[in-house]
Protein backbone atom coordinates (compact mmCIF):
# COMPACT_ATOMS: atom_id res chain seq x y z
CA UNK A 1 0.00 0.00 0.00
CA UNK A 2 1.29 3.44 -0.89
CA UNK A 3 2.15 5.58 2.12
CA UNK A 4 -0.25 8.40 2.92
CA UNK A 5 1.25 11.83 2.46
CA UNK A 6 0.22 15.39 3.07
CA UNK A 7 1.85 18.49 1.67
CA UNK A 8 3.06 21.02 4.24
CA UNK A 9 0.28 23.42 5.17
CA UNK A 10 2.39 26.30 3.89
CA UNK A 11 2.62 24.74 0.42
CA UNK A 12 -0.88 23.31 0.09
CA UNK A 13 -2.40 24.75 -3.11
CA UNK A 14 -5.98 24.59 -1.91
CA UNK A 15 -5.61 25.56 1.73
CA UNK A 16 -8.73 27.49 2.62
CA UNK A 17 -9.01 30.13 5.26
CA UNK A 18 -11.00 28.69 8.13
CA UNK A 19 -12.55 29.75 11.37
CA UNK A 20 -11.95 27.15 14.06
CA UNK A 21 -14.35 26.50 16.90
CA UNK A 22 -12.40 24.84 19.70
CA UNK A 23 -14.78 22.80 21.81
CA UNK A 24 -13.25 21.35 24.96
CA UNK A 25 -14.86 18.05 25.89
CA UNK A 26 -12.21 16.94 28.37
CA UNK A 27 -11.71 20.28 30.05
CA UNK A 28 -13.81 23.19 31.16
CA UNK A 29 -12.36 26.65 30.82
CA UNK A 30 -12.26 29.81 32.86
CA UNK A 31 -15.15 32.18 32.14
CA UNK A 32 -12.77 35.05 31.42
CA UNK A 33 -11.75 33.65 28.03
CA UNK A 34 -12.14 36.00 25.10
CA UNK A 35 -15.07 35.20 22.78
CA UNK A 36 -15.93 32.19 24.93
CA UNK A 37 -19.32 30.61 25.44
CA UNK A 38 -19.15 29.84 29.16
CA UNK A 39 -21.95 27.28 29.03
CA UNK A 40 -20.61 25.14 26.20
CA UNK A 41 -16.87 25.76 26.64
CA UNK A 42 -16.39 26.93 23.05
CA UNK A 43 -13.64 29.29 21.97
CA UNK A 44 -13.78 30.69 18.45
CA UNK A 45 -10.77 31.86 16.48
CA UNK A 46 -9.60 32.23 12.90
CA UNK A 47 -6.77 30.09 11.61
CA UNK A 48 -3.92 31.64 9.62
CA UNK A 49 -3.97 31.80 5.83
CA UNK A 50 -3.03 34.34 3.17
CA UNK A 51 -5.52 33.03 0.63
CA UNK A 52 -8.87 34.71 1.24
CA UNK A 53 -10.35 33.87 -2.14
CA UNK A 54 -11.37 30.41 -0.94
CA UNK A 55 -13.76 31.88 1.62
CA UNK A 56 -14.25 30.97 5.23
CA UNK A 57 -14.93 27.43 6.38
CA UNK A 58 -16.44 26.93 9.83
CA UNK A 59 -14.94 23.91 11.59
CA UNK A 60 -15.44 22.56 15.09
CA UNK A 61 -12.52 20.82 16.77
CA UNK A 62 -12.86 18.77 19.95
CA UNK A 63 -10.17 17.68 22.43
CA UNK A 64 -10.25 14.13 23.77
CA UNK A 65 -8.06 11.77 25.78
CA UNK A 66 -6.38 8.95 23.83
CA UNK A 67 -8.90 6.12 23.74
CA UNK A 68 -9.08 2.50 22.66
CA UNK A 69 -10.25 1.24 20.21
CA UNK A 70 -11.01 4.33 18.13
CA UNK A 71 -7.55 5.91 18.07
CA UNK A 72 -5.31 2.94 17.34
CA UNK A 73 -5.32 3.12 13.53
CA UNK A 74 -5.33 6.91 13.54
CA UNK A 75 -2.25 6.97 15.76
CA UNK A 76 -0.45 4.58 13.42
CA UNK A 77 -1.19 6.82 10.43
CA UNK A 78 0.00 9.95 12.24
CA UNK A 79 3.12 8.18 13.53
CA UNK A 80 3.88 7.04 9.99
CA UNK A 81 3.56 10.66 8.87
CA UNK A 82 5.77 11.90 11.73
CA UNK A 83 8.65 9.49 11.11
CA UNK A 84 8.18 9.46 7.32
CA UNK A 85 10.24 6.81 5.50
CA UNK A 86 11.99 5.79 8.72
CA UNK A 87 8.63 4.78 10.21
CA UNK A 88 9.27 1.26 8.92
CA UNK A 89 12.08 1.05 11.49
CA UNK A 90 9.50 0.80 14.29
CA UNK A 91 6.53 -1.28 15.28
CA UNK A 92 4.02 1.56 15.05
CA UNK A 93 1.28 -0.54 16.59
CA UNK A 94 3.42 -1.04 19.70
CA UNK A 95 3.95 2.74 20.00
CA UNK A 96 0.20 3.28 19.61
CA UNK A 97 -0.44 0.71 22.35
CA UNK A 98 1.90 2.58 24.73
CA UNK A 99 0.07 5.84 24.05
CA UNK A 100 -3.31 4.22 24.64
CA UNK A 101 -2.06 2.59 27.84
CA UNK A 102 -1.78 6.05 29.46
CA UNK A 103 -5.11 7.69 28.53
CA UNK A 104 -4.81 10.46 31.12
CA UNK A 105 -1.66 11.84 29.47
CA UNK A 106 -1.89 13.59 26.15
CA UNK A 107 -4.68 14.70 23.83
CA UNK A 108 -6.27 14.13 20.48
CA UNK A 109 -8.17 16.56 18.26
CA UNK A 110 -11.22 15.33 16.34
CA UNK A 111 -13.98 16.88 14.27
CA UNK A 112 -16.70 14.24 14.20
CA UNK A 113 -17.02 13.09 17.77
CA UNK A 114 -15.23 10.74 20.10
CA UNK A 115 -15.41 7.67 17.88
CA UNK A 116 -13.92 9.38 14.81
CA UNK A 117 -10.29 9.36 13.70
CA UNK A 118 -7.91 11.80 15.41
CA UNK A 119 -6.73 14.71 13.27
CA UNK A 120 -3.92 15.41 15.74
CA UNK A 121 -2.36 13.87 18.79
CA UNK A 122 0.19 14.69 21.47
CA UNK A 123 1.66 12.40 24.09
CA UNK A 124 4.74 11.82 26.22
CA UNK A 125 6.57 8.54 26.82
CA UNK A 126 8.90 7.84 29.73
CA UNK A 127 11.97 6.30 28.06
CA UNK A 128 13.39 5.09 31.37
CA UNK A 129 10.14 3.48 32.54
CA UNK A 130 9.71 1.59 29.25
CA UNK A 131 13.39 1.00 28.48
CA UNK A 132 13.00 -2.80 28.37
CA UNK A 133 10.23 -2.73 25.78
CA UNK A 134 11.51 -3.61 22.27
CA UNK A 135 9.86 -0.62 20.58
CA UNK A 136 11.41 1.82 23.09
CA UNK A 137 14.79 0.21 22.52
CA UNK A 138 14.27 0.75 18.79
CA UNK A 139 13.24 4.38 19.31
CA UNK A 140 16.15 5.07 21.65
CA UNK A 141 18.68 3.49 19.30
CA UNK A 142 17.22 5.42 16.38
CA UNK A 143 17.45 8.78 18.19
CA UNK A 144 20.97 7.98 19.37
CA UNK A 145 21.99 7.05 15.81
CA UNK A 146 20.52 10.21 14.28
CA UNK A 147 21.99 12.43 17.02
CA UNK A 148 25.45 11.16 16.10
CA UNK A 149 25.06 12.59 12.58
CA UNK A 150 24.84 16.22 13.72
CA UNK A 151 27.14 18.20 16.05
CA UNK A 152 24.07 20.12 17.19
CA UNK A 153 22.38 16.95 18.37
CA UNK A 154 25.34 14.91 19.61
CA UNK A 155 24.85 15.91 23.31
CA UNK A 156 21.47 14.16 23.23
CA UNK A 157 23.26 10.85 22.86
CA UNK A 158 24.72 11.19 26.36
CA UNK A 159 21.27 11.60 27.91
CA UNK A 160 20.23 8.28 26.36
CA UNK A 161 23.09 6.30 27.86
CA UNK A 162 22.16 3.75 30.50
CA UNK A 163 24.50 5.34 33.04
CA UNK A 164 22.90 8.77 32.62
CA UNK A 165 20.96 10.09 35.61
CA UNK A 166 18.72 12.18 33.35
CA UNK A 167 15.03 11.38 33.08
CA UNK A 168 13.92 11.96 29.50
CA UNK A 169 10.32 12.45 28.44
CA UNK A 170 9.80 11.82 24.71
CA UNK A 171 7.08 14.06 23.26
CA UNK A 172 5.42 12.75 20.10
CA UNK A 173 2.97 14.98 18.26
CA UNK A 174 1.64 15.13 14.72
CA UNK A 175 -1.39 16.53 12.91
CA UNK A 176 -3.20 16.82 9.63
CA UNK A 177 -2.65 19.98 7.61
CA UNK A 178 -6.15 21.28 8.37
CA UNK A 179 -5.20 21.65 12.04
CA UNK A 180 -4.27 25.28 12.65
CA UNK A 181 -1.25 26.14 14.77
CA UNK A 182 -3.51 28.00 17.22
CA UNK A 183 -4.77 24.62 18.47
CA UNK A 184 -1.32 23.38 19.51
CA UNK A 185 -0.50 25.58 22.55
CA UNK A 186 -3.59 24.27 24.40
CA UNK A 187 -2.37 20.71 23.81
CA UNK A 188 1.03 21.55 25.30
CA UNK A 189 -0.60 23.32 28.25
CA UNK A 190 -2.87 20.36 28.94
CA UNK A 191 0.08 17.99 28.69
CA UNK A 192 2.05 19.94 31.30
CA UNK A 193 -0.95 20.02 33.62
CA UNK A 194 -1.53 16.28 33.19
CA UNK A 195 2.13 15.60 33.97
CA UNK A 196 1.83 17.64 37.17
CA UNK A 197 -1.28 15.69 38.18
CA UNK A 198 0.49 12.41 37.46
CA UNK A 199 3.45 13.46 39.61
CA UNK A 200 1.05 14.37 42.44
CA UNK A 201 -0.33 10.83 42.16
CA UNK A 202 3.21 9.43 42.52
CA UNK A 203 3.34 8.27 38.90
CA UNK A 204 6.74 8.15 37.10
CA UNK A 205 6.60 11.37 35.13
CA UNK A 206 9.20 13.51 36.88
CA UNK A 207 11.52 14.48 34.02
CA UNK A 208 14.74 16.44 33.83
CA UNK A 209 14.39 17.01 30.08
CA UNK A 210 11.79 16.87 27.32
CA UNK A 211 12.74 15.70 23.84
CA UNK A 212 10.34 16.71 21.06
CA UNK A 213 10.35 14.69 17.84
CA UNK A 214 9.35 16.78 14.84
CA UNK A 215 10.04 17.45 11.14
CA UNK A 216 11.48 20.19 8.95
CA UNK A 217 12.08 20.51 5.24
CA UNK A 218 14.53 22.03 2.81
CA UNK A 219 13.60 23.63 -0.49
CA UNK A 220 15.23 21.62 -3.30
CA UNK A 221 14.87 21.75 -7.10
CA UNK A 222 11.42 20.50 -8.07
CA UNK A 223 11.28 17.62 -10.53
CA UNK A 224 7.95 18.96 -11.79
CA UNK A 225 9.69 22.04 -13.14
CA UNK A 226 11.93 19.82 -15.23
CA UNK A 227 8.91 18.50 -17.11
CA UNK A 228 8.34 20.91 -19.98
CA UNK A 229 4.90 19.44 -20.62
CA UNK A 230 3.66 20.60 -17.23
CA UNK A 231 2.85 24.21 -16.36
CA UNK A 232 5.34 25.44 -13.78
CA UNK A 233 3.81 26.20 -10.43
CA UNK A 234 5.09 28.98 -8.29
CA UNK A 235 4.96 28.00 -4.63
CA UNK A 236 5.90 30.47 -1.93
CA UNK A 237 6.67 28.88 1.44
CA UNK A 238 4.93 30.64 4.31
CA UNK A 239 6.72 28.81 7.09
CA UNK A 240 9.33 30.69 9.05
CA UNK A 241 12.84 30.30 7.81
CA UNK A 242 15.71 29.21 9.98
CA UNK A 243 19.29 28.14 9.49
CA UNK A 244 20.34 24.51 9.80
CA UNK A 245 23.94 23.72 9.09
CA UNK A 246 24.19 26.54 6.56
CA UNK A 247 21.04 25.67 4.61
CA UNK A 248 17.61 27.25 4.46
CA UNK A 249 15.18 25.33 6.63
CA UNK A 250 11.43 25.55 7.05
CA UNK A 251 9.13 24.24 9.76
CA UNK A 252 6.25 21.83 9.30
CA UNK A 253 5.26 22.78 12.86
CA UNK A 254 5.67 26.58 13.30
CA UNK A 255 5.55 26.27 17.10
CA UNK A 256 8.89 24.44 17.00
CA UNK A 257 10.67 27.75 16.49
CA UNK A 258 9.31 28.96 19.83
CA UNK A 259 10.45 25.77 21.57
CA UNK A 260 13.92 26.21 20.12
CA UNK A 261 14.35 29.57 21.85
CA UNK A 262 14.22 27.71 25.16
CA UNK A 263 16.09 24.59 24.05
CA UNK A 264 19.54 23.46 25.10
CA UNK A 265 20.01 21.61 21.80
CA UNK A 266 18.06 21.28 18.57
CA UNK A 267 18.68 20.40 14.95
CA UNK A 268 17.57 18.44 11.91
CA UNK A 269 18.87 15.18 10.50
CA UNK A 270 18.55 13.17 7.32
CA UNK A 271 16.38 10.10 7.38
CA UNK A 272 18.19 6.78 7.26
CA UNK A 273 16.09 5.57 4.35
CA UNK A 274 15.85 7.54 1.14
CA UNK A 275 13.32 6.89 -1.60
CA UNK A 276 14.80 6.42 -5.04
CA UNK A 277 13.78 8.80 -7.82
CA UNK A 278 10.60 7.59 -9.44
CA UNK A 279 9.67 5.40 -6.49
CA UNK A 280 6.08 5.67 -5.34
CA UNK A 281 5.37 6.90 -1.82
CA UNK A 282 5.33 10.05 0.24
CA UNK A 283 9.09 10.67 0.26
CA UNK A 284 9.40 10.63 -3.52
CA UNK A 285 6.24 12.70 -3.98
CA UNK A 286 7.45 15.44 -1.64
CA UNK A 287 10.79 15.53 -3.46
CA UNK A 288 8.94 15.89 -6.76
CA UNK A 289 7.37 19.05 -5.35
CA UNK A 290 10.77 20.43 -4.33
CA UNK A 291 10.57 19.45 -0.67
CA UNK A 292 13.23 17.44 1.13
CA UNK A 293 11.87 16.26 4.45
CA UNK A 294 14.12 15.80 7.46
CA UNK A 295 13.69 14.66 11.02
CA UNK A 296 14.06 17.22 13.81
CA UNK A 297 14.80 17.00 17.54
CA UNK A 298 14.36 19.66 20.23
CA UNK A 299 15.76 19.11 23.73
CA UNK A 300 14.47 21.35 26.53
CA UNK A 301 15.22 21.26 30.24
CA UNK A 302 12.08 20.54 32.26
CA UNK A 303 12.50 23.75 34.25
CA UNK A 304 12.26 25.82 31.05
CA UNK A 305 9.40 24.00 29.37
CA UNK A 306 6.60 25.91 31.07
CA UNK A 307 8.06 29.21 29.90
CA UNK A 308 8.32 27.84 26.38
CA UNK A 309 4.63 26.96 26.37
CA UNK A 310 3.67 30.41 27.67
CA UNK A 311 5.73 32.06 24.96
CA UNK A 312 4.10 29.78 22.41
CA UNK A 313 0.71 31.14 23.48
CA UNK A 314 2.01 34.69 23.22
CA UNK A 315 3.51 34.01 19.80
CA UNK A 316 0.05 33.24 18.49
CA UNK A 317 -1.65 35.99 20.49
CA UNK A 318 -3.33 37.32 17.33
CA UNK A 319 -5.46 34.20 17.59
CA UNK A 320 -7.55 33.29 20.67
CA UNK A 321 -5.67 31.40 23.36
CA UNK A 322 -7.11 28.85 25.74
CA UNK A 323 -6.79 29.79 29.44
CA UNK A 324 -5.75 27.46 32.22
CA UNK A 325 -7.76 24.28 32.13
CA UNK A 326 -9.34 22.52 35.08
CA UNK A 327 -10.71 19.01 35.22
CA UNK A 328 -14.38 18.76 34.31
CA UNK A 329 -16.56 17.83 37.25
CA UNK A 330 -18.23 14.43 37.00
Amino acid sequence: MQDDFLLPQSLSESHASSSAEIMAKRKTFDDSATEQDSEEGIITGESSSEDDEFGEVQQEFEFFDPQTPWDFEGFKRLLRQLFDVDSTSFHLGAIADLILAQPLLGSTIKTEGNESDPHAFMTILNLEEHKDKPVIKDLTNYIRNRAETSPKLSPIKGLLNLESSSQLGLILTERWVNIATELIPPMYRMLLEEISWAIADKEPYTFTHYLVVSKTYLAVPSLLNEDTNRPKKKMKPKAKQGVDEGKSMYYFHPEDEVLERHATHFGSFDYIKQAAQGESGSKSTFHDFGIKQRGHLILIEAAKFGSAVKEMETEFSSQPTVPDATMEES
